[in-house]
């Protein structure tokens, strides 16, 4: 960005001429202080401290001795592409890897402007170029400091700290909705099923009249030969979503034919490093044709007559269901897997078809809803980062 680029009024400053970073000390037996922040207690683009930790509940480090005000900014320098960036809203202490950072001269960069000056992809693109090491990255603020940007004159930080303000609130806002709209949902499955009675509690083997089945896992190319075949990736909340999760393999058209997936079949992850991962599944509507799955799947043909495919997925993922089956997981080589054996002991509750409709019928008007927040969410975060482009291009597109 140079001068002339910038909007009538704004002008171009580095980031340590008005940004200073506080070292105040404090010790955390003695301060008083009762909370604190560690890196881990920071989210990737969230400017609001959700979580902490309390002082004397546990060992803290010697790193650990970083007083932070409310209204100061804290930014993690360690591995900077995680885009940590908070405002304090308490007074604590962080370890010496958080910059704790405020304003110089309010009159000049507002302190509300500053935390989403630092949510900029141009800032955020400075740190990570100048950040040092390999293994674990850091930035030093000296660093830092050397940024340039375009600072907009104090009303158009007024006017912009008003709009992202505005923006952040319905973000917030449409977060609560979701994280409630969700556990209508898992609290909705889990009532229904607690109301099953025990002689309707059937075993997988009785419920599918083949398998389950192993996937085939072939070597895939980059040239699209072959048949279509999904990642492990594809099992998503339930669904299998097959854009962004397909690679191609040559096989021959009988193994294509044998696994070729169909429509309300159903996909359980048979292994993973993350144990909550393992045995989650996912129900197949719309795949590639000629789509087969691999062998880190297994795959299962429900008797639509006894239980619907789409609510056998629904009390699959359902916390209680999935604590049952990974119970019975094993862990090779930091993997933890089940296996055919596993899947076709397992237990399903299995009410009458008419129920499991009327309750398929409840969640898909709460997964509509869910559907809509999370547009909304959608919408909102693109006129964040277009606000955002905003500063980081001088005042130049039009916000």
């Amino acid at each position: 960005m140079i001068e002339r680029d910038l909007k009538p009024g704004w002008r171009r400053v580095k980031f340590g001429d008005v940004v200073r970073q506080c070292k105040e000390k404090a010790d955390p037996e003695t301060s008083g202080l009762e909370r604190y922040i560690a890196g881990d207690h920071m989210d990737t683009d969230d400017l609001r401290l959700r979580r902490w930790g309390e002082i004397g509940s546990g060992y803290l480090g010697p790193a650990f001795h970083m007083r932070f005000k409310p209204g100061q900014v804290l930014y993690g320098s360690r591995r900077t592409y995680l885009r940590k960036v908070a405002v304090a809203d308490f007074e604590g202490i962080c370890a010496n890897t958080t910059f704790v950072l405020e304003t110089k001269n309010p009159d000049e960069l507002l302190p509300e402007f500053l935390p989403f000056l630092m949510q900029t992809e141009a800032f955020n693109a400075f740190s990570v170029k100048n950040s040092k090491g390999s293994v674990n990255p850091y930035i030093n603020f000296s660093d830092l400091a050397r940024f340039e940007f375009g600072l907009p004159p104090k009303d158009e930080q007024h006017r912009l700290v008003k709009l992202l303000t505005s923006i952040e609130g319905c973000l917030a806002s449409l977060s609560e909705a979701d994280l409630a709209t969700t556990a209508l949902e898992n609290s909705r499955i889990e009532d229904a099923l607690a109301s099953v009675p025990a002689d309707r509690v059937i075993t997988v083997d009785k419920l599918v009249p083949l398998g389950p089945k192993n996937g085939l896992s072939p070597k895939a190319n980059a040239d699209e030969r072959g048949y279509p075949t999904l990642s492990i990736g594809a099992v998503r909340d339930g669904r299998i979503v097959a854009e962004g999760n397909t690679k191609y393999a040559e096989i021959s058209d009988a193994e294509a034919a044998a696994f070729e997936l169909k429509a309300n079949d159903v996909l359980v992850v048979r292994g993973n490093g993350n144990k909550l991962l393992t045995g989650r599944c996912g129900l197949v509507d719309v795949v590639p044709k000629g789509c087969f799955y691999p062998d880190l799947l297994i795959r299962l043909k429900f008797d639509e007559k006894i239980i619907r495919p789409e609510f056998a997925v629904l009390q699959w993922n359902s916390q209680s269901t999935h604590n049952r089956l990974i119970s019975r997981a094993k862990s090779t080589n930091g993997i933890w897997k089940i296996n055919g054996a596993d899947i076709r002991q397992h237990a399903l509750k299995v009410p009458e078809v008419e129920e499991q409709d009327d309750l398929l019928a409840e969640m898909r008007a709460i997964r509509s809803a869910r559907k809509n927040i999370a547009t909304r969410m959608t919408t909102a975060q693109n006129l964040k980062l277009h606000a955002l482009r905003s500063i980081e291009n001088g005042g130049g597109n039009g916000i």
